[in-house]
């Protein structure tokens, strides 16, 4: 059987890396793209020149020269966008934009990945601003996909575990709390908590699976489908010690949020999505559309053994 070829577009971040591994471990063949825009970032260009001693082509391509892209679009079956979500504003939107232009006029593609790997952005309309933005552009993104007829999957990863387990979803540190850790209203609200690795394995396993063509996958196991309360229940198992809880009203995690910075207005507003309302579990599933339901064989990581490396 042929290989699929694939090319990452974004692979140096922080999903895109894990693509690009994923990719090459089912034995797809894989291309990089290689902006001239990298500069003088020397970790991202060896990074890129890692990814090529493993096996990977790097093609050369900028979102400065359409045809660029074209001609690299035309190497391949299939086109995975990792573009950082992080700084999906405007910029990014107009990357991606260009990049579904340019799978438009190659003609040649079977599948295409959008930048995604977070929530359901089609689920998030009623989302509180200024973070209702992300989602806003992802969806212009996707009437793009849909208007030119380019075939697509949508994949929707929930909570990334460096930025969600390892601290026990407290949004001031990446590491676990010592002694307090502070609950979301009552912290039995459901999340979906992923290791990243997985996402990458279970996004890959999508590209020349027929029954994802035009789907939305949502990566939501059922043993990683966990409330903030478990994961600190875990920890303190794991560590042998109870840690002090403050519960905070969604009224008084609110209040803070016209005050601060715009990237921490972002933040309290998906936190609150996600841990007051519930937006990554309060809706059913199919068993065709969730990730460990399509493909069993995938030995997903559970977030009791991902929180271990934090020992």
């Amino acid at each position: 059987m042929a290989k699929t070829k694939v090319l990452v577009v974004g692979g140096t971040g922080y999903i895109g890396k894990r693509i690009v591994k994923a990719c090459l471990a089912q034995g797809h063949e894989t291309y990089v793209l290689l902006r001239k825009e990298i500069g003088l970032d020397i970790d991202k260009l060896q990074m890129l020149l890692s990814f090529k001693m493993e096996g990977a082509r790097l093609v050369e391509g900028s979102f400065e020269d359409h045809q660029s892209l074209v001609e690299a679009v035309k190497l391949v079956d299939v086109v995975i966008s990792t573009m950082s979500g992080v700084h999906f504003r405007s910029h990014n939107l107009l990357l991606q934009l260009k990049l579904v232009e340019a799978i438009r006029e190659a003609g040649n593609v079977k599948r295409f990945l959008p930048s995604e790997f977070g929530m359901d952005p089609a689920k998030m309309g009623n989302a509180l601003e200024p973070g209702r933005v992300t989602f806003d552009e992802k969806m212009i993104v996707r009437k793009a996909i849909e208007d030119a007829q380019i075939p697509f999957t949508y994949v929707i990863a929930n909570c990334f575990g460096g930025y969600f387990v390892g601290n026990l979803s407290q949004m001031a540190s990446l590491l676990p709390p010592k002694e307090d850790v502070v609950l979301y209203g009552d912290g039995n609200v459901k999340a979906c908590f992923m290791d990243e690795d997985d996402v990458a394995t279970y996004a890959v396993k999508t590209i020349d699976d027929p029954r994802a063509v035009n789907k939305t996958i949502n990566i939501r196991p059922p043993e990683n489908t966990l409330s903030q309360r478990d994961l600190v229940q875990m920890w303190e198992k794991l560590t042998g010690k109870e840690l002090n809880k403050h519960s905070i009203s969604a009224e008084d995690f609110l209040a803070p949020m016209k005050d601060a910075e715009l990237a921490h207005q972002v933040g309290i507003g998906h936190f609150y999505h996600i841990f007051y309302e519930g937006c990554l579990t309060n809706f059913e599933v199919k068993d065709d559309e969730e990730a460990s339901k399509l493909y069993p064989e995938v030995e997903c990581t559970r977030m009791y053994d991902y929180l271990k490396r934090y020992l």
